[in-house]
């Protein structure tokens, strides 16, 4: 076996004491890297009576094998923990530079025990690593704010950081970590994991190599594959148009949610648009280190000052969710959730369940402090958010979630959000797939682990490794697609590789084989991811997840009155039922079979989930 093995770095805050860990090549071989190496990392520590927050709690910092080798869209790491949010699996994926910077300091992980007995920072240049006081950012500055004051202080322009803001100090379980031009880590609370061990931020430089053990195969196909993805027809719309270019085609299909998920029309679509920011506010557009896409956004409002521009899940979220038409309102609302440090998806969401219970009677301006939640009026959300982040209010509430707010007013039917995790901006109703996306996910409603909705709406397939097109309204016979596609990102997240590069997947398995110098097969591949999802789903189940938790909220599975889905009702029992066939998951617990986990070689973590004499 090829001699491959990743550097990770293991940093105790409270004693500040140091040490390099190697992994070993079998285990990169099985896992590759990101969140499905992590997993196989933190298991032993990742058990029901571990606190998310306390000082026993490990936080990791991950890239992959592709992450920072220029290769298409490979500009990404991934950050995990026990979820605040959760008590499930936690992991979230973010671009930019930093994982990069990571590799090129001279470690390809980051793994954060203990909590330090002051705020301080982390700074690791050239393999060096030195603990600082970040006494003087911790309740002072925002996440952009500490970048820029980190790197006066490091005197080099060209660290790249990643940090918290006040909703990790004030660890809330909606906390993210950003670095670069607003990229985020926003999912799952990783933040507040963060701001529990009184870390601010890490800061990372280096001039190191990446390793690539076919140096020369590797920069053609490299070379070869970043033409081809430059010139797609996805990544030239992602380019023009950013990722919020979809939402005309979503709403046409009523796949785009509005008013909180209980609508599918809005007429203002067209005024949010990632068309109309194209046309209006556009300033220039951004990319993450080595990417051909460059679907961030740059644009200018009226006070002139270049500002990041909303992404797909942020302006639906800000937009049609919230009923607001104002593209620079969003635009604000997404940057004071940056700042702060806020899952833009979780807030928003957490927002538009807020207004709903104010339109329905169920929340006063007695709970609000005298705010009036008005569908379509920015200024209550910027408000709100402001007392989210301090927890001051019903700020206190909000920022439990949505699960927490739709109990606390006796109505947790209402809450749209599987285990805690509030539910992106994709519509089951619209594209079937999603809904087991959102149903098993091994980090609660997430449609990161499998972006199905544009196999569904879209036709982007795979048909080299299986995975066809179903009509997005299809159900049970296309199950085995959706598991097979679940596999296949799963195993795409662990290189760390940018869902939008549409990268062939005879062509990524030669990159991944020129990296690592393991021989796989596209099989092989495949069965990495289904390895992986099969090692959270154990986690999960370590944790406290039963197979009621495979479940879509209510709100969901009534068909909507309006749009381009309007009377389609989600036959989600029989997908379910058929999802567990194809996974091999026992029907009554939804737990993976025996036969399963050691098809997988897996069979050391069965006694963990059968006791024996269960599941044969």
């Amino acid at each position: 076996m090829k001699d491959y093995v990743f550097r990770v770095l293991n940093v105790d805050l409270g004693s500040r004491v140091s040490n390099l860990e190697l992994i070993p090549t079998e285990e990169m071989r099985a896992y590759l890297g990101g969140p499905n190496l992590g997993a196989r990392m933190l298991y032993p520590h990742l058990t029901q009576d571990l606190e998310p927050l306390s000082t026993e709690a490990p936080l990791l910092f991950l890239t992959g094998p592709l992450t920072g080798t220029t290769g298409p869209a490979v500009g990404r790491y991934v950050v995990c923990a026990k979820s605040p949010a959760t008590q499930l699996w936690g992991e979230s994926n973010v671009g930019g530079f930093f994982g990069p910077e990571l590799r090129r300091s001279g470690y390809d992980g980051l793994m954060i025990s203990g909590t330090a007995d002051e705020p301080v920072y982390l700074s690791i240049r050239e393999g060096e690593v030195e603990t600082r006081s970040a006494g003087h950012l911790w309740g002072n500055c925002d996440t952009y704010e500490t970048q820029e004051r980190i790197k006066d202080e490091l005197g080099d322009r060209l660290t790249r950081i990643a940090c918290i803001g006040l909703a990790g100090e004030n660890l809330l379980p909606i906390a993210g970590i950003l670095c670069d031009h607003g990229r985020a880590a926003g999912r799952t609370g990783m933040g507040a994991v963060m701001g529990s061990k009184r870390l601010k931020a890490v800061a990372v430089r280096g001039n190191g190599p990446i390793p690539i053990t076919r140096v020369e195969e590797f920069k053609r196909l490299r070379r070869e594959a970043n033409i081809a993805l430059r010139d797609d027809n996805f990544s030239r719309a992602a380019r023009e148009v950013g990722s919020a270019g979809i939402m005309d085609y979503m709403h046409y299909l009523g796949e785009m949610p509005v008013r909180y998920f209980t609508m599918a029309t809005y007429l203002g679509v067209q005024k949010v648009s990632g068309t109309i920011v194209a046309e209006t506010i556009l300033s220039r557009v951004s990319a993450c280190q080595g990417c051909v896409i460059a679907c961030g956004r740059v644009v200018k409002l009226s006070d002139g000052i270049n500002r990041k521009g909303p992404e797909y899940e942020t302006t639906v979220g800000f937009g049609p969710n919230l009923g607001i038409d104002d593209i620079s309102a969003i635009t604000m609302l997404g940057e004071q959730c940056d700042r702060y440090g806020m899952d833009t998806i979780s807030s928003s969401n957490i927002l538009g369940l807020a207004y709903l219970l104010y339109d329905e009677g169920l929340l006063t301006e007695t709970d609000t402090g005298g705010i009036p939640l008005l569908w379509g009026d920015p200024e209550p959300a910027v408000q709100i958010l402001h007392k989210m982040a301090h927890r001051q209010g019903i700020g206190e509430l909000l920022a439990q979630g949505s699960k927490a707010v739709a109990e606390h007013f006796h109505v947790p039917e209402i809450a749209v959000q599987v285990n805690n995790l509030e539910v992106p901006y994709h519509d089951p109703r619209g594209s079937t797939g999603t809904a087991m996306s959102y149903a098993t996910s091994p980090r609660g409603a997430c449609h990161n682990q499998s972006d199905y909705f544009l196999v569904d709406t879209y036709g982007q397939t795979f048909e080299e490794i299986g995975i066809d097109f179903y009509s997005r309204h299809a159900s049970v016979e296309k199950v085995d697609n959706i598991a097979r596609h679940q596999d296949w990102r799963t195993m795409w997240n662990s290189l760390v590789l940018c869902y939008f590069a549409n990268v062939a997947p005879e062509t990524l398995l030669e990159l991944v084989n020129h990296v690592t110098g393991f021989e796989y097969s596209l099989e092989e591949l495949l069965e990495i991811g289904e390895r992986s999802w099969n090692l959270k789903r154990i986690i999960n189940h370590r944790l406290g997840l039963t197979g009621a938790n495979d479940r879509l909220p209510e709100q969901l599975l009534k068909p909507l009155t309006d749009g381009g889905s309007a009377g389609y009702v989600l036959p989600f029992n029989e997908m379910l039922a058929a999802y567990y066939k194809t996974r091999s998951w026992d029907p009554e617990t939804g737990k993976p079979t025996p036969e399963r986990l050691r098809k997988l070689g897996l069979q050391e973590y069965i006694g963990e989930i059968w006791s024996e004499g269960q599941g044969g």
